[in-house]
């Protein structure tokens, strides 16, 4: 397998692990009262945090990064984690004030910034074959989601389309790091990020903590989980493929999340979601046959 399919693959796992994550999300107010984004968040992040210190540690034990670490590379760990926290506080806050349909196509917009920094920051050049199949990819998130910016929903879908520009800035961050400091371990980013938002989520927790209960605490355990394997698939992928070779993968998610609702909130899919899947599932196919990168 080429970069570029090990690039798909781990994306596509990516995205599973962020459905899983964004259907505990929404399951969690179900079993309680309502909890902040910011304590869901920490919960997230402390559960992702321990998987990875587990991961690095197999590997490396208490020895620091191996190999040269340049000075940007801590500035590019640092803007990565400050943009992903600031992703995961837009998202969580948007999937617990609109239907999670909605939340999950404001966020998988994110491919689309991906490829938009890239282009400007890393002169990673999008034609028309990258960009043909990720607006194709797009049309088909807007016909099952069918948003909308009006009412007391205004505020959520904005802050949904924060969380999916903030998270574009932050894998384009990843696809930087991976070109700058090739040795650094995966676990070691995943690490150096949970940590970054859990200490971030700590303010909100001590000025106003949510009580829950044990079904809560453990939904948001499994939030985590997903969050870690979501963490780790897009980590490892960006560092394989440029973005605007794999990023229309990212909208496996949608398929996901559908999946889930159907079999979790009992949301079937009218017409126009079933053709927004199709066209989902032929931008895939139109991005996976292009040629590969040069390595």
């Amino acid at each position: 397998m080429d970069n570029k399919g090990k690039g798909i693959v781990c994306l596509v796992a990516s995205a599973f692990g962020f459905a899983v994550m964004a259907a505990c999300v929404r399951l969690c107010d179900d079993f309680g009262g309502s909890v902040s984004s910011f304590q869901k968040s920490f919960f997230r992040n402390v559960v992702a945090f321990s998987l990875a210190l587990a991961v690095y540690l197999r590997d490396h034990g208490l020895r620091r990064p191996p190999g040269p670490v340049p000075g940007r590379a801590w500035t590019l760990l640092l803007l990565r984690s400050a943009l992903g926290t600031v992703g995961i506080f837009a998202n969580f806050y948007a999937l617990g004030h609109i239907p999670i349909a909605e939340g999950q196509t404001l966020n998988k917009t994110a491919p689309f910034f991906t490829v938009l920094f890239a282009s400007l920051f890393l002169k990673e050049r999008a034609g028309w074959q990258s960009l043909g199949p990720l607006l194709l990819a797009f049309a088909g998130v807007l016909l099952i989601a069918k948003p909308g910016f009006a009412g007391e929903a205004a505020f959520p879908l904005a802050m949904g389309l924060l969380g999916g520009m903030a998270a574009g800035a932050a894998y384009a961050a990843l696809r930087a790091l991976g070109r700058m400091a090739a040795g650094l371990p995966s676990a070691f980013v995943i690490l150096f990020f949970s940590a970054f938002s859990c200490l971030a989520s700590v303010p909100f927790l001590l000025h106003r903590p949510d009580p829950m209960t044990g079904a809560q605490v453990a939904i948001l355990f499994g939030a985590g989980a997903g969050a870690a394997l979501g963490q780790f698939g897009v980590t490892l992928a960006y560092r394989y493929a440029a973005p605007k070779d794999i990023a229309v993968f990212d909208y496996a998610s949608v398929l996901f999340a559908a999946a889930f609702g159907l079999a979790l909130f009992g949301q079937v899919s009218d017409l126009a979601s079933v053709a927004g899947f199709a066209l989902i599932l032929l931008a895939a196919l139109r991005m996976r046959r292009g040629p590969a990168p040069r390595q």
